[in-house]
C-alpha cells in the first residue's frame, strides 16, 4: 500500500441489494459506520431499471450504475486506478455468489461476500481457487464473528480458559418461516425457499451455516463426523426448514447443532453453549452483551464489554460505554472495518474475518448434513 492510500476509504461497488433487498440495506449500514467505504458503483438488480432506482437513491453518478454485474466490472476496470472500485460487496441471493466472485478477483478487486459462500463444493473451490491464484482478498460476512463477547469466549476457549474441550452445542431457532408465506410472493421467503437460488439447504444454509461456523470460529475445533436429520414441516416446500446435526470434533468433544425455523415465536435465538473440564462459556444473540462463564465449582460470572476486565481483542470490537447494547450492526461494521484495513495494510486482529476457507467448509457441511440425512448414517466432514 502506498503513503497516500493509508486512511483511506476503500472505493467499493456492490453487487444485489436493490429495492425491497433485506440484507443489502444491512451491508451498506455496516460499510458506512466506521465510514471506511465510499460506495461509488453498483449494480444493484437483475432488473436495470431497478438497478438505477437503486443508485439514484443512493445518489450515485448514473454512469456508475450499471444494467449487470458483468457490466460493472468491465466499466470499473477500463477506469483510471486511482478512479476505478477497489472492491465488490456481494449481496445477493445464494446463486448469484459464485458468478461475480470469481470474476471480481479475476479482475483485481478484493470481494467481501455475504454468506454461505455458494451452493455446492465445486463452486466453492472456484472462487477459493480465484481467490489464491488473483492475491486478492476475500471475505465472508458471518457477521456473529464480529461481536465483542464473541471475540471474548474465543480467547477464553483457546487459551484454555475452560480446560480442554468436552461438549459444544449450537442452535438457532427462528419461526418466520413456520407458515408457508413463500406462497404469497414474500420476497425473503420467495428465495430463500428455492433451491435453484438458495441451494439445496434451507435452514440448514440461511442459519445453520451461521450457528456450525461459530461454533468452530469459538472451540478452535472442527467438525470431523456428523450424523444429520432434515425436515420440511411445511409439506409444499422443496428445502429444510428444520435440520439437527449430532458431531463429533477434532479435538474428541462431541455435540449437537440445531437449526430451525419453524419455531413458532422465536425471533432470533442463536445460541453457543461449550464446556471443558474446567467450566464453560454459554452466549445469546438476543442479549449480545452477556457472557457467562461458568466454573468447575458452579460458581459463574457475566463479562459484558466496555468493562476493563475483557480482552484486548474484544475491547477493539467495542464501540460504546458499558451497559449500551452492541449486536448486528456492529457486527457486520466491525467485519467490513476489519477487511478495509487489510485492504490497507494496516495493523489488525488476529483472524480479522471470516475466509473463503471458512466458506468452503459451510458449504461442505450443508453437503454432509444432506448426504447423512439421506443415507441415514454416520459421514465425514
Amino acid at each position: 500500500m502506498s503513503a497516500d492510500q493509508e486512511g483511506k476509504p476503500v472505493r467499493i461497488g456492490m453487487v444485489g441489494g436493490g429495492p425491497g433487498a433485506f440484507i443489502g440495506a444491512v451491508h451498506r449500514m455496516a460499510m458506512a459506520l466506521d465510514g471506511r467505504y465510499q460506495l461509488i458503483a453498483g449494480a444493484f438488480s437483475s432488473s436495470p431499471e431497478k438497478s438505477q432506482e437503486a443508485g439514484r437513491e443512493l445518489g450515485l453518478d448514473p454512469a456508475r450504475v450499471y444494467d449487470s454485474w458483468q457490466q460493472m466490472l468491465e466499466g470499473e476496470a477500463a477506469l483510471p486506478e486511482d478512479q476505478r472500485i477497489e472492491a465488490v460487496s456481494i449481496v445477493t441471493p445464494n446463486h448469484v455468489h459464485h458468478g461475480p466472485s470469481v470474476a471480481a478477483l479475476n479482475a483485481g478487486f478484493h470481494v467481501i461476500c455475504d454468506k454461505p459462500l455458494t451452493i455446492s463444493s465445486a463452486l466453492a473451490e472456484e472462487i477459493a481457487s480465484a481467490a489464491k491464484s488473483s492475491g486478492r482478498l476475500f471475505a465472508l460476512t458471518h457477521n456473529y464473528t464480529g461481536y465483542p463477547m464473541i471475540r471474548e469466549a474465543r480467547e477464553l476457549v483457546q487459551s484454555g480458559g475452560i480446560g480442554r474441550v468436552l461438549k459444544v452445542y449450537a442452535e438457532y431457532l427462528q419461526g418466520w418461516l413456520v407458515d408457508p408465506i413463500e406462497e404469497s410472493g414474500q420476497k425473503q421467503a420467495d428465495w430463500r425457499t428455492d433451491p435453484s437460488r438458495s441451494g439445496p439447504g434451507g435452514a440448514l444454509g440461511d442459519i445453520g451455516t451461521h450457528a456450525f461456523q461459530l461454533l468452530e470460529h469459538v472451540s478452535g475445533e472442527q467438525v470431523t463426523r456428523l450424523f444429520g436429520h432434515r425436515s420440511s414441516f411445511v409439506p409444499t416446500r422443496k428445502v429444510d426448514d428444520d435440520a439437527m446435526v449430532l458431531l463429533e470434533m477434532s479435538g474428541g468433544a462431541t455435540g449437537t447443532l440445531t437449526a430451525s425455523q419453524v419455531c413458532a415465536g422465536r425471533e432470533n435465538g442463536l445460541r453457543l453453549r461449550i464446556y471443558g473440564t474446567e467450566g464453560g462459556v454459554e452466549w445469546e444473540q438476543e442479549n449480545p452483551n452477556d457472557l457467562r462463564v461458568l466454573k468447575k465449582d458452579g460458581a459463574f460470572e457475566v463479562r459484558r464489554p466496555g468493562n476493563a476486565y475483557v480482552g484486548a481483542s474484544a475491547a477493539s470490537l467495542t464501540r460504546l460505554p458499558g451497559g449500551h447494547p452492541e449486536g448486528y450492526l456492529e457486527g457486520f461494521a466491525n467485519i467490513y472495518t476489519a477487511f478495509a484495513r487489510e485492504i490497507r495494510g494496516e495493523q489488525n486482529l488476529e483472524h480479522p474475518y471470516p475466509t473463503v476457507e471458512e466458506g468452503q467448509r459451510g458449504v461442505a457441511f450443508i453437503e454432509a448434513v444432506i448426504a447423512s440425512s439421506e443415507q441415514n448414517q454416520w459421514v465425514q466432514l
